[in-house]
Protein backbone atom coordinates (compact mmCIF):
# COMPACT_ATOMS: atom_id res chain seq x y z
CA UNK A 1 0.00 0.00 0.00
CA UNK A 2 1.25 3.18 -0.98
CA UNK A 3 -0.22 6.52 1.29
CA UNK A 4 -0.73 9.24 -0.83
CA UNK A 5 -2.38 11.38 1.46
CA UNK A 6 -4.61 11.52 4.91
CA UNK A 7 -6.95 8.67 4.03
CA UNK A 8 -6.23 8.11 0.75
CA UNK A 9 -4.13 5.09 0.08
CA UNK A 10 -3.24 2.76 -3.41
CA UNK A 11 -2.43 -0.57 -3.35
CA UNK A 12 0.10 -1.89 -6.33
CA UNK A 13 -2.80 -3.98 -8.02
CA UNK A 14 -4.05 -0.57 -8.98
CA UNK A 15 -0.86 0.35 -10.99
CA UNK A 16 0.43 -1.30 -14.46
CA UNK A 17 3.85 -0.47 -15.40
CA UNK A 18 5.49 -0.44 -18.56
CA UNK A 19 9.01 -0.55 -19.81
CA UNK A 20 10.46 0.49 -22.81
CA UNK A 21 13.55 1.62 -24.67
CA UNK A 22 13.83 5.60 -24.36
CA UNK A 23 15.78 7.99 -26.58
CA UNK A 24 18.90 10.26 -25.59
CA UNK A 25 22.46 9.71 -24.38
CA UNK A 26 23.54 6.49 -23.22
CA UNK A 27 25.76 4.73 -25.93
CA UNK A 28 25.01 1.47 -27.18
CA UNK A 29 23.01 0.68 -23.56
CA UNK A 30 20.36 2.83 -24.67
CA UNK A 31 19.68 0.75 -27.81
CA UNK A 32 19.26 -2.80 -25.38
CA UNK A 33 17.69 -1.73 -22.07
CA UNK A 34 13.90 -0.64 -21.60
CA UNK A 35 14.38 2.14 -18.79
CA UNK A 36 12.21 4.66 -19.80
CA UNK A 37 9.28 3.79 -17.35
CA UNK A 38 5.25 4.11 -18.55
CA UNK A 39 3.17 3.83 -15.48
CA UNK A 40 -0.86 3.82 -15.92
CA UNK A 41 -3.62 4.08 -13.39
CA UNK A 42 -7.37 3.85 -14.14
CA UNK A 43 -9.36 6.13 -12.13
CA UNK A 44 -12.59 4.97 -12.97
CA UNK A 45 -11.60 0.77 -10.86
CA UNK A 46 -9.69 2.64 -8.53
CA UNK A 47 -10.29 3.04 -4.89
CA UNK A 48 -10.13 6.81 -4.45
CA UNK A 49 -13.13 8.94 -3.36
CA UNK A 50 -15.63 10.28 -6.24
CA UNK A 51 -14.53 14.01 -5.41
CA UNK A 52 -11.06 12.94 -5.88
CA UNK A 53 -11.16 11.03 -9.21
CA UNK A 54 -13.16 13.93 -10.50
CA UNK A 55 -10.48 16.97 -9.25
CA UNK A 56 -7.88 14.48 -11.01
CA UNK A 57 -9.11 14.04 -14.33
CA UNK A 58 -9.81 17.66 -14.49
CA UNK A 59 -5.86 18.15 -12.86
CA UNK A 60 -4.43 15.84 -15.26
CA UNK A 61 -4.55 17.19 -18.73
CA UNK A 62 -3.01 15.90 -21.59
CA UNK A 63 -1.76 13.06 -19.05
CA UNK A 64 -5.67 11.17 -19.61
CA UNK A 65 -5.56 9.27 -22.20
CA UNK A 66 -8.43 6.87 -23.42
CA UNK A 67 -11.38 6.06 -20.89
CA UNK A 68 -9.98 8.12 -17.38
CA UNK A 69 -6.71 6.27 -17.85
CA UNK A 70 -3.62 8.65 -16.28
CA UNK A 71 0.21 7.69 -18.13
CA UNK A 72 2.66 9.12 -16.98
CA UNK A 73 6.15 8.51 -18.65
CA UNK A 74 9.62 8.69 -17.04
CA UNK A 75 12.74 8.99 -18.72
CA UNK A 76 15.13 11.32 -16.82
CA UNK A 77 17.20 8.69 -15.58
CA UNK A 78 19.10 5.54 -17.42
CA UNK A 79 18.20 2.97 -14.39
CA UNK A 80 14.67 1.80 -14.29
CA UNK A 81 14.33 2.22 -11.14
CA UNK A 82 15.12 5.56 -10.61
CA UNK A 83 12.49 6.05 -13.38
CA UNK A 84 9.88 3.93 -11.86
CA UNK A 85 10.40 5.77 -8.67
CA UNK A 86 9.98 9.13 -10.10
CA UNK A 87 6.92 8.11 -12.02
CA UNK A 88 5.43 7.17 -8.91
CA UNK A 89 6.24 9.94 -7.39
CA UNK A 90 4.91 12.32 -10.35
CA UNK A 91 1.46 10.29 -9.61
CA UNK A 92 1.58 10.59 -5.65
CA UNK A 93 1.49 14.55 -6.22
CA UNK A 94 -0.70 14.16 -8.66
CA UNK A 95 -3.31 12.63 -6.58
CA UNK A 96 -2.43 14.70 -3.24
CA UNK A 97 -3.40 17.76 -5.06
CA UNK A 98 -6.52 16.26 -6.23
CA UNK A 99 -7.32 15.25 -2.46
CA UNK A 100 -7.04 19.02 -1.33
CA UNK A 101 -10.99 20.28 -1.47
CA UNK A 102 -11.00 23.51 -3.22
CA UNK A 103 -11.73 26.68 -0.92
CA UNK A 104 -15.09 28.09 -1.56
CA UNK A 105 -15.70 31.20 -2.47
CA UNK A 106 -17.48 33.28 0.14
CA UNK A 107 -19.55 36.26 -1.48
CA UNK A 108 -18.08 39.81 -0.27
CA UNK A 109 -19.54 43.34 -0.91
CA UNK A 110 -17.39 45.97 -1.62
CA UNK A 111 -16.29 48.96 1.26
CA UNK A 112 -18.31 52.04 1.48
CA UNK A 113 -15.07 53.74 0.71
CA UNK A 114 -14.37 52.18 -2.26
CA UNK A 115 -18.04 52.69 -3.79
CA UNK A 116 -17.53 56.36 -3.02
CA UNK A 117 -13.83 56.64 -5.00
CA UNK A 118 -15.51 54.85 -7.37
CA UNK A 119 -18.72 57.38 -8.27
CA UNK A 120 -16.45 59.99 -7.80
CA UNK A 121 -14.38 58.98 -10.44
CA UNK A 122 -16.75 58.80 -12.58
CA UNK A 123 -18.34 61.91 -11.86
CA UNK A 124 -14.84 63.34 -13.05
CA UNK A 125 -14.20 61.08 -15.58
CA UNK A 126 -17.63 62.54 -16.96
CA UNK A 127 -17.25 65.87 -16.46
CA UNK A 128 -14.03 65.64 -18.63
CA UNK A 129 -16.22 64.27 -21.67
CA UNK A 130 -18.47 66.82 -21.08
CA UNK A 131 -15.63 69.83 -21.67
CA UNK A 132 -15.13 67.99 -24.88
CA UNK A 133 -18.19 68.91 -26.42
CA UNK A 134 -19.43 71.91 -28.12
CA UNK A 135 -20.74 74.05 -25.48
CA UNK A 136 -19.79 72.07 -22.49
CA UNK A 137 -18.46 74.69 -20.14
CA UNK A 138 -21.99 75.50 -19.74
Amino acid sequence: MIKVADGIWLSEGELSWEFVRAGGPGGQHVNKASTAVQLRFDIGSSSLPRDVKERLKSLAGRRLAGEGEVVIVARESRSQERNRAEALRKLVELIAAAAEKPRTRKKSRPTAASRERRLKAKTIRGAKKKMRKKGGEE
